[in-house]
């Protein structure tokens, strides 16, 4: 419905323009995002299948690598296929219900990837700094609940983030939204009303829970190198640091790539629009393909089971 100064009010659909000023070369784009879409998803479900079916890792970091593994997937698939449709079929309408779903959605998923990457790097605290009490202090109900934790905090505290939008936000300027996907701000600065109370909450929720995890991961990772390089044998050392670097490789790429998106998209005003929507759906689709990668190379127990299930299938009578 239109309102006299041309703003809309309460508008059922939504329109995605991809991103902007590469429409021309979109369906180009597509084709790596595609890819690395579908190395995600089969890159986790093979560890997720070689953790569910192996007794030997049904250890605490296996299962909290199991649970990224499903975030992983979870996230990418929420973004994607909506994505490639803008990008390769033009189908770039979208409801506004869905739009809030898709964005309550993947900020639950971000925020829920956070709290398992603060869980295995407390598991790996306790295995290197206290082993004796690792096994009993990581239980199998502890697990469970650190499971059940991480998705509530996430669903809890991005909830009213939605629910502001929904319920807040009445007129809009227009219903073109210049994005690939349905992200916080994006939708919210199309708003003729006063954000402020809407910017807020974004940066406290961000801050809540990436400030949280950010600094009890970097506390943790502090205390195992301080006490790996305590230890006396070489080859000690060698394996504790070991068992830390796929950890150190994803927590790094997740958490730069996701600040360098951040803070380009509210405070990288001369930056091109273009370079932000990239940037924004690279750190949604790079983690959890690289995620899979990372932990098959760097983790001695998933790459052996790995290259035990191909030699399996090229030589099934041995």
């Amino acid at each position: 419905m239109l309102r006299p100064n041309g703003s809309v009010f309460m508008p059922s659909v939504l329109t995605l323009v991809g991103i902007p000023g590469l429409q021309s070369v979109q369906c180009w784009i597509g084709i790596p995002f595609c890819f690395m879409y579908l190395m995600a998803v089969i890159g986790n479900t093979l560890i997720l299948v070689i953790i569910k079916y192996e007794n030997s890792l049904h250890s605490p970091m296996y299962i909290f690598l199991a649970m990224l593994g499903a975030t992983d997937i979870a996230l990418s698939t929420c973004i994607l296929p909506k994505m490639l449709g803008i990008f390769w079929f033009h189908l770039t309408e979208i409801s506004f219900d869905a739009c809030l779903l898709q964005m309550w959605l993947i900020h639950s998923f971000q925020a829920t990837e956070s709290g398992v990457l603060l869980a295995m790097a407390l598991d790996r605290y306790v295995a290197i700094c206290n082993p004796l009490r690792h096994a009993r202090i990581f239980s199998q109900k502890l697990l469970t609940h650190i499971g059940i934790g991480v998705t509530l905090r996430a669903v809890v505290l991005v909830a009213p983030c939605i629910v502001l939008i929904k319920y807040r936000l009445k007129f809009y300027r227009t219903t073109v939204v210049s994005h690939s996907y349905c992200e916080h701000m994006a939708i919210v600065k199309l708003a003729t009303e006063d954000i402020r109370i809407n910017k807020i909450l974004g940066l406290f929720v961000a801050f809540t829970i990436l400030g949280f995890d950010i600094s009890f991961i970097t506390l943790s990772y502090v205390q195992i190198f301080v006490t790996v390089f305590q230890l006396r044998r070489k080859e000690a050392r060698l394996k504790a640091f070991n068992t830390c670097i796929a950890h150190i490789c994803v927590f790094l790429q997740f958490y730069l790539l996701g600040f360098f998106s951040f803070f380009t998209h509210r405070f990288g005003s001369q930056i091109p629009p273009y370079i932000h929507i990239l940037l924004s759906s690279l750190y949604l689709l790079v983690p959890p393909f690289l995620n899979p990668i990372v932990y098959g190379v760097k983790t001695k127990q998933i790459r052996d089971h790995v290259l035990k299930m191909i030699f399996s299938k090229r030589h099934p009578d041995h």
